[in-house]
């Protein structure tokens, strides 16, 4: 089974169109280029495609709040896929 950050950092390659990000927990729109409102809806829809998961409204919006970050991510994909 391939790591969840791993398939996770693969997604962001893919949206982004750029093989060369690493994630990191700490990271935030600001760290990645084109990181922008219309490249966060993008990124979550190919998320949920990838992980046959949904998120809700608010947990979408939620996700660009200030003190949020990549590790946040994670770990909301990792509890609606049970793999905390």
């Amino acid at each position: 089974m391939i790591p969840l950050r791993q398939e996770v950092q693969t997604v962001f390659q893919d949206v982004f169109g750029d093989d060369t990000i690493v994630i990191e927990d700490s990271m935030t729109a600001a760290d990645i280029d084109g990181w922008d409102s219309l490249m966060h809806i993008n990124l979550i829809v190919a998320l949920e495609k990838r992980f046959k998961v949904r998120f809700a409204t608010a947990e979408m919006s939620g996700l660009k709040d200030e003190d949020q970050n990549v590790g946040t991510l994670l770990q909301l994909l990792a509890r609606k896929l049970d793999r905390s």
